[in-house]
């Protein structure tokens, strides 16, 4: 325990029952889930395979894996479980799929794969009432009902209808053999709590279990770690309720204080010494969520020095707000040599980024807008995961029905429903009905014979799946499938074939990279399994560059310069919540803004916007008010001190105009 400050120690130490690390912004909670695992194995208390770690990205659980293997020497930490819950619950039905009802190579449909199963089966529906009923259904899975559970809890007419309409799609996702993300939360929650035994085995299993970011966990997610804990309640839950953003995903907060009812034995320990900001940025901090109720108030402190005040601008409008943001960057990397890096600037919403790139745009200075397409979502990378879902499981319809399109052959929508037709009459997937030659004999020759090259593609690779390396497996999918060939035929450059054909290169790369990372004989369903499970959140390719993200998307990252713009009512807080006077989660939202400056923060607010033709005023945010005036330097409130900012950066931009006419 070398190097952590008393209350760190302490949540190290307790290492019986059930305990709460209330972790505040930058306050070292990553070392103290790390120092745990070191002692509990360390102690002899547990080995490695019986300590489960759950965290909420994978790229946090990757960045816990690689700080426990410096932690843990050599074999020590063999068969450690470092994982999201999704993953979790993932491993889980692995093991218990019978008992879940699945058989083994069960399918993960993914968002994009169960909206369309719902439209098939809501006929004639638009795309806002398939996404609005998508929702009802996501949110009586993440609160753990089944859809005889939902239905009797429905209460409206709407609620009804998505009561049946869970049904539906249920025994549609059972026939396919397939289970939607919210089912790797809900199914486990379900045979743990249904199946005294099932829950004693995996009590066995995993005797001790940490867990990080408590507080973002819905109500799913929590009976999962209570049913995995059992009654003694050997964890170490760690969170923080001033840092919980999540409730508009089904996050529960409330979950923190649950805790204790549940487990009238829980040791709560607070860490508040934070070793990331200037305590400058931490007395604003605090002020600010002081004015929501705190069942464990915390006071965050730092050894820091003060550093200085917050600086609060009003701009006239976006566009000057975004022409100072881009200035103030551009100055402060050509004047204290601050890397691009250095700096985030964060808003509410995401349309609140396109005047900042073209202020940006405008100095040539580099970023990089969170939020992008996803690797995952690109059309090439889910065509070839399609094919290895099918190759895993034949009867995994939503998977035949993309990879028979990708490339496209002489199989239209047509021929596609007639298979359908014939399938369901012979009670078969629609692949195997694709196989079989008497059905195909039904169809018109030229497709009949298109469906017959393709089942002859797909028992080749299915026989190359048992011996092939996975990623050598995802190489000769992309080219024998014809997916390379079909992208070489759309792309009108050559360099944009070499980028799209990257993405599946990069694809066969995960791969490999992963076999080296998961048990040994893992098969290429098992790894697509586990890519199913990342996020965009995952991956991160900024590089040397600014960056611009939503305050949501900041939780967890840390910058030497951040600056937070539209700080307006209507805007942060949000209009509905102040409709609605739901305030405590727009002023936790700005609280993590303010929480990710190292050094300086910068806040602004326009006074007036466009809005449908006109020019609206607006107010700044009442959260302004709430934040102590002795930590803030307004604009005009110090004319000597504006003066000279202003004359240190006139100076600097004549010296490198001068510069640039000296070359």
């Amino acid at each position: 325990m070398h190097g952590l400050n008393p209350q760190q120690s302490i949540a190290v130490a307790q290492c019986d029952g059930p305990v709460l690390v209330l972790a505040g912004a930058g306050s070292g909670k990553t070392r103290v889930i790390v120092e745990k695992i070191a002692e509990l194995v360390r102690s002899g208390r547990y080995p490695a395979k019986r300590i489960a770690a759950i965290t909420f990205t994978n790229k946090a659980a990757k960045e816990m894996r690689e700080r426990v293997a410096r932690r843990i020497k050599g074999d020590a930490a063999d068969g450690l479980t470092i994982c999201t819950f999704h993953a979790l619950g993932l491993k889980l039905l692995q093991v218990e799929h019978a008992r879940a009802g699945l058989r083994r190579g069960f399918s993960i449909f993914d968002a994009d794969d169960a909206a369309s199963q719902l439209k098939d089966l809501m006929p004639g529906a638009k795309p806002d009432a398939v996404q609005a009923m998508q929702s009802l259904v996501s949110r009586a899975k993440n609160a753990g009902l089944s859809p005889e559970q939902a239905k009797a809890e429905a209460r409206s007419a709407r609620e009804h209808e998505a009561a049946a309409l869970y049904a539906r799609y249920q025994a549609r996702l059972s026939a396919f053999n397939a289970v939607d993300f919210d089912d790797l939360i809900r199914l486990p929650v379900e045979l743990l709590e249904g199946d005294a035994d099932c829950a004693l085995g995996w009590r066995e299993r995993i005797g001790y279990l940490l867990v990080d970011e408590c507080q973002d966990t819905n109500d799913a997610q929590y009976r999962m770690l209570r049913a995995l804990a059992g009654p003694r309640g050997n964890f170490t839950c760690v969170g923080d309720d001033d840092q919980s953003i999540y409730a508009w995903r089904g996050a529960n907060p409330e979950n923190l204080s649950q805790l204790a009812r549940d487990y009238p034995s829980l040791r709560v320990v607070k860490l508040e010494q934070n070793y990331r900001c200037s305590n400058r940025v931490l007395r604003a901090a605090n002020a600010l969520i002081a004015h929501n109720p705190h069942e464990h108030p915390k006071t965050l402190w730092s050894a820091q020095p003060d550093g200085e005040r917050i600086r609060v601008w009003e701009c006239r409008d976006s566009a000057h707000e975004a022409e100072r943001v881009a200035g103030e960057i551009h100055f402060l990397h050509t004047a204290r040599g601050a890397a691009w890096s250095d700096f985030c600037v964060l808003f509410r919403g995401n349309h609140q980024s396109r005047p900042l790139e073209k202020a940006l745009q405008l100095l040539r200075i580099p970023y990089h807008l969170s939020g992008g397409t996803a690797f995952l979502e690109r059309a090439e990378v889910k065509d070839a995961l399609a094919w290895l879902r099918l190759l895993a499981n034949p009867e995994d319809d939503a998977a035949f029905l993309r990879a028979v399109q990708s490339p496209r052959r002489e199989v239209g929508a047509t021929t596609l429903a007639k298979l359908a037709e014939l399938a369901q009459q012979a009670a078969r997937p629609l692949s195997r009905a694709a196989e079989s030659v008497g059905l195909l004999k039904q169809l018109p020759a030229r497709s009949a014979n298109a469906l017959g090259g393709f089942t002859d593609i797909v028992r080749g690779l299915r026989g190359d799946a048992t011996r092939l390396p996975a990623a050598e497996l995802v190489r000769q999918l992309s080219e024998r499938s014809g997916l390379l060939s079909a992208l070489r035929a759309q792309c009108k450059s050559d360099a944009l074939f070499k980028i799209r054909r990257g993405n599946l290169d990069e694809l066969a790369d995960w791969f490999e990279h992963a076999a080296g990372t998961t048990p040994r004989g893992a098969s290429a369903s098992d790894l697509a399994a586990s890519l199913a499970l990342l996020t965009h959140a995952d991956r991160n390719e900024a590089g040397n560059q600014v960056r611009l993200m939503s305050l949501h998307g900041a939780k967890g990252l840390e910058f030497r310069y951040v600056f937070i713009v539209g700080v307006e009512d209507g805007t942060l807080p949000h209009e509905a919540s102040l409709d609605e006077g739901r305030l405590d989660e727009e002023r936790r939202l700005l609280y993590v803004g303010i929480t990710r400056a190292k050094e300086q923060l910068w806040l602004s607010h326009a006074r007036e916007a466009q809005r449908w033709g006109s020019r609206h005023k607006l107010a700044p945010s009442r959260f302004l008010d709430e934040l102590p005036a002795a930590e803030l330097q307004r604009d005009g409130a110090d004319p000597v001190a504006d003066a000279a900012r202003k004359q240190e950066r006139a100076d600097v931009g004549f010296a490198a105009i001068r510069a640039m006419l000296a070359d």
